[in-house]
């Protein structure tokens, strides 16, 4: 397997990457991934009519930081000149990779007529992928799909030739259909289709949860690189499992002890980058602290524990007892 896969002009570790996940994968959990081994990120989906509204919050989607990179600008819209005209403003901030939405099944996204809607029409997703890549020029431009808008209608394999011929530089394929939402099994088959149907990279997505399943993935779609998404959630370190594990290095599982210093350093990252009082940004911070806990002795009760944090001292004192708890039973 090459070690490096080459999106348009960027160059990206063929390990794992992170997907673009709105309300989850923001700058303090990109830092992180990238830290244990992410090879690319991308941003939260940003609104292409609201940025070109001046919508306040573009700045803080939109900023890079040299750890982040390579890191792509995703946007999501359905009319193709507010598409080009946010392109412009966005190679402002200077994205690796500018990243379309089209897999998004949220209904506020898709009654736009963007996300996972613009799979349901390709002659218009063919026609916003065609404005991005000429306001891009030499900015790579990939698009995010789904399998399809549901069971009856897969047509990945339709919309990755549509947008290709548009100009694309990757084509990124979630194997679940729109109406399947995040429930059910990602189908791979559709994710090996739609490699075997275009020429440029294609970057595998759905139930990677660790090393041995995106191994397999690998293996079954011969995707050019795998994107991982809720396999993350309290878990960076699933990047350098996947990473020890292609290269044939050895990996050791963190400790509870060490998850807990990784969990404080994520929610002390999140307090460092907001800009708000202590006390609300750790409302953000919640759920974040919640997910490292999962799969240990009384997660549960400790999960709920972890919603009524106001401070970063509390966080510490219960990252504690937590390991308190499980060194109790062993």
């Amino acid at each position: 397997m090459t070690e490096t896969v080459k999106i348009g002009n960027v160059s990206i570790d063929r390990t794992a990457v992170l997907a673009p996940m709105a309300g989850v994968a923001d700058r303090a959990y990109r830092l992180i991934c990238k830290d244990f081994g992410a090879s690319y990120c991308v941003s939260e989906m940003v609104s292409a009519k609201g940025i070109c509204y001046s919508d306040r919050k573009t700045a803080q989607l939109c900023t890079i930081t040299q750890p982040e990179r390579p890191m792509g600008i995703q946007l999501f819209g359905s009319e193709p000149e507010f598409m080009a005209e946010a392109v412009g403003i966005v190679l402002e901030y200077k994205p690796d990779i500018i990243d379309i939405n089209m897999g998004c099944p949220v209904q506020k996204v898709i009654k736009t007529g963007a996300g996972s809607a613009l799979m349901r029409d390709v002659g218009l997703a063919y026609k916003v992928t065609e404005s991005a890549v000429k306001s891009a020029g030499e900015v790579p431009v990939t698009v995010k799909i789904r399998s399809g808008w549901d069971g009856e209608n897969k047509n990945a394999v339709e919309v990755a030739r549509a947008v290709e011929s548009a100009g694309a530089s990757g084509v990124t394929v979630h194997g679940r259909t729109r109406d399947m939402l995040y429930s059910g099994k990602a189908d791979r088959g559709v994710i090996e289709e739609v490699k075997n149907a275009v020429k440029i990279p294609v970057i595998g997505n759905g139930d990677v949860t660790g090393a041995e399943s995106c191994v397999e993935m690998y293996e079954e779609t011969g995707c050019d690189l795998v994107m991982i998404g809720r396999g993350s959630y309290g878990n960076p370190f699933i990047f350098g499992e996947i990473s020890a594990k292609i290269k044939g290095v050895d990996y050791r599982k963190p400790t509870v002890e060490e998850k807990m210093e990784v969990m404080l350093r994520h929610i002390k990252l999140i307090l460092d980058l907001s800009e708000k009082p202590e006390n609300l940004a750790m409302h953000e911070a919640r759920k974040y602290a919640s997910w490292y806990m999962n799969g240990f002795y009384g997660c549960a009760k400790f999960r709920g524990e972890c919603y009524k944090l106001t401070s970063f001292e509390d966080a510490r004192r219960l990252a504690e007892e937590f390991v308190d708890l499980q060194r109790s039973i062993v």
